[in-house]
């Protein structure tokens, strides 16, 4: 059984947690508040789940998910991640995270911070591109064929198939887009960003998502244009 740590709860962070509780692991939440804050969650994700500090959160994980606002992304414990597979969840909005130099003139990437960070954790992209609402909706179990991809970007290629096969535990076949240098490709605004796995014409909150194949993602992946280029 492998254990998640989280460092973030929010949308992206809890519905992770849910999926991965279904699947039968074991979740370790954490959020910039206190564990104590986390009471309502963890009842509700059930034994599996239990609240901790992001330092504890991040010992704990076998794999963990960074799901915190980008701002804050330096506030990531270091050492109890030496090692360890990291999932990066996160995306730039300048008028949340304040403006950021190599992002807005595109010397680097949001992942690829988080990596230099990190600089002995295998960071790995993903979440990132999809509401959370669809996020737990749109799961499928292994071999559907309603099962939607969802796109990762790493530069290890061992911490890519771990996290493939997390994924293929939760419900979702990956997409490799190549290393965090080309994770700019789903990033906010791009055609591969949230809007793809909403049906063309739905509501908000859409009732249902849409099933994104392995060939609609490349193709929007291949649309992708960047942000001085726009």
């Amino acid at each position: 059984m492998t254990t998640i740590g989280l460092i973030g709860s929010g949308h992206i962070g809890s519905t992770v947690a849910r999926l991965a509780v279904d699947a039968g692991h074991d979740v370790v939440l954490s959020n910039s508040r206190g564990p104590e804050t986390l009471s309502d969650l963890v009842e509700e994700l059930g034994p599996h789940a239990r609240a901790a500090t992001a330092v504890e959160a991040a010992a704990a994980g076998d794999i963990v998910v960074v799901t915190i606002p980008l701002k804050a992304y330096r506030e990531v414990p270091v050492e109890p991640l030496r090692g360890k597979v990291v999932i990066d969840t996160n995306n730039y909005y300048p008028q949340r995270d304040g403006h950021v130099a190599e992002l807005d003139d595109e010397s680097t990437t949001v992942s690829e911070l988080l990596q230099a960070h990190l600089p002995e954790s295998h960071v790995v992209k993903s979440f990132n591109n999809i509401y959370w609402e669809l996020l737990y909706s749109l799961a499928r179990p292994s071999g559907s064929p309603e099962r939607s991809v969802l796109a990762i970007a790493g530069d290890d290629d061992a911490a890519k198939s771990t996290v493939t096969t997390f994924l293929d535990e939760i419900g979702y076949d990956a997409y490799d887009v190549g290393p965090l240098s080309e994770g700019w490709r789903y990033q906010r605004d791009t055609a591969a960003y949230a809007g793809l796995y909403v049906p063309e014409g739905s509501p908000w909150p859409p009732p249902e998502g849409r099933q994104v194949t392995a060939d609609l993602i490349k193709e929007k992946l291949d649309q992708a244009v960047r942000y001085a280029d726009m």
